[in-house]
């Protein structure tokens, strides 16, 4: 009876460590698409710090982190601030500084859970204006409250409740994402509800928000006129190597046409985005994968200007038709170096015609750029995005990525946005241009790590020709970016000295 107790108790603790232990979560393999975790990958809980006399502290997460990054960019293609119809012809050398701190309680408080987060982003030396992208001096970009109740839909499947100032990364990051790599941080007000967690065989992740405009100087505002919303659904326990996240996404913006103020002054707007992605392993092959696909529509509003003094606009609403889809197919090598070699392939649609009354151009929302380009030309829509992409790391926390992008336009009058170049006449071609990248990183140590990276865009047929018509504009030289990237961490990644 005795030995059938203690065997009956050692099954149950077994039990038991193993259901506290359940995790589903796999990460994607796909290139810089594995969304930033919550909190975000600098915070420690105190309890796991280098500070031992923290060590009970499990309550508390902690954050400080500082980075700096060198920038140089020659024959930039994203148009200046001050020259709309041109370039950043002259070479760039831009310092860009970013500070962020966090403080989160849990547990304690329970079912009451609170965070927030400061953040400090500044440029210097630049030659062109500031911008929002760059500077966001003195600013919260976190701070709400949430009720957190545990194990409401079973053994640690959790409900929690979130409202408040947040930044959220979502799918893939091409459609919601904070931006990790820019200088400052996409956010949102409003509301988050959870059901489930990402480590749960399944999660719904739903939220309604307003987007918050980043004001340079002053204190950042939410845009009360626009809601995005929506929610994923992640099922994880269909299969050991895949997830599958059903999703939808809406952005709704209630217009002002006739506001005297330009910042104000905007469209209707009412855009539905179901879609589908799926990711992760075939089996134990090496192979892996990473696809989406978006589906959007709706309607889309535009305004048209009226020369009367003063300057009245008209509104125009048009059907909203768009469709975008990304799949990426790697293999990775049984070798020291962890090689993985990928091939990609990105189609957004673009805009036929602004004087029909269909918009096609796909909406990226407020998406992370830098999986399309390592100059930030790109986002998803009106382009075909071919890529070629080589991983490997040849020494103990060095990480090399290089590879090979060429870009298209969907649609030949749709033009390309972030670099202001359109022809209505559909005349100039196609071809955008290609662009090589490489990457470096170092993990020093548990405080300390730098990257260096280099990115050469050459104009394509479409560019060149655009450029050649357009005045001011020096679109027909290739572009060369170069950046030295330090990060430190107050907390380093949280094990003890002694490990």
């Amino acid at each position: 009876m005795k030995h059938f107790i203690k065997i009956s108790t050692l099954a149950i603790i077994s039990l038991s460590n193993f259901a506290s232990a359940e995790d589903f979560y796999q990460k994607t393999k796909g290139y810089r698409v594995e969304p930033e975790p919550d909190p975000q990958s600098y915070v420690r809980n105190l309890s796991k710090t280098q500070f031992e006399q923290f060590r009970d502290v499990e309550w508390l997460d902690v954050g400080l982190d500082f980075r700096t990054r060198y920038e140089y960019r020659e024959n930039d293609y994203r148009p200046s601030a001050t020259e709309k119809t041109g370039f950043r012809e002259n070479p760039d050398n831009l310092w860009l500084l970013r500070t962020r701190a966090y403080l989160g309680v849990k547990e304690i408080l329970d079912p009451l859970r609170f965070a927030v987060e400061f953040e400090d982003a500044r440029s210097y030396n630049g030659l062109y204006n500031r911008t929002e992208a760059d500077v966001n001096e003195f600013e919260f970009i976190q701070g709400y409250a949430e009720l957190y109740f545990d194990n409401v839909f079973g053994h640690n499947h959790p409900l929690s409740v979130r409202a408040g100032r947040q930044h959220l990364e979502l799918l893939d990051r091409r459609l919601i994402g904070n931006n990790q790599f820019r200088n400052t941080t996409n956010n949102f007000e409003g509301f988050r509800v959870q059901l489930g967690k990402k480590q749960n065989s399944w999660h719904l992740d739903t939220f309604a928000l307003k987007p918050v405009e980043r004001l340079k100087y002053n204190f950042d505002q939410h845009d009360e006129d626009t809601w995005i919303y929506g929610g994923v659904f992640n099922l994880r326990q269909w299969s050991e190597f895949i997830t599958i996240q059903p999703y939808f996404i809406g952005r709704k913006v209630n217009g002002d046409p006739t506001n005297i103020n330009n910042t104000f002054r905007k469209a209707d707007s009412d855009i539905y985005a179901p879609g589908l992605r799926v990711y992760g392993l075939f089996g134990a092959s090496g192979f892996d994968f990473d696809a989406d696909i978006n589906k959007q529509f709706g309607r889309f509003g535009s305004l048209t200007g009226i020369r009367n003094r003063p300057v009245t606009y008209s509104q125009s609403l048009r059907q909203h038709d768009a469709l975008a889809y990304s799949l990426e197919l790697g293999y990775s090598f049984d070798h020291e170096w962890k090689p993985r070699v990928s091939a990609y392939y990105g189609f957004g649609t673009g805009d036929k015609s602004s004087a029909d009354n269909i918009n096609q151009r796909f909406d990226a929302f407020y998406g992370f750029n830098q999986p399309w380009s390592r100059n930030d030309y790109f986002s998803w829509d009106n382009l075909h995005a071919p890529k070629a992409r080589l991983e490997f790391t040849p020494y103990k926390d060095v990480r090399i990525d290089t590879g090979y992008n060429a870009y298209w336009q969907e649609s030949e009058t749709g033009g390309w946005n972030r670099a202001g170049l359109r022809d209505t006449t559909g005349k100039s071609g196609s071809f955008l241009g290609h662009e090589f990248d490489i990457r470096m990183r170092h993990k020093l140590n548990p405080y300390v790590d730098w990257s260096v990276s280099y990115a050469r865009f050459n104009p394509g047929e479409f560019t060149e020709t655009v450029s050649a018509k357009t005045p001011g504009a020096q679109g027909t030289e290739a572009s060369n970016f170069f950046y030295f990237e330090v990060n430190l961490n107050a907390f380093g990644d949280g094990k003890p000295k002694y490990d």
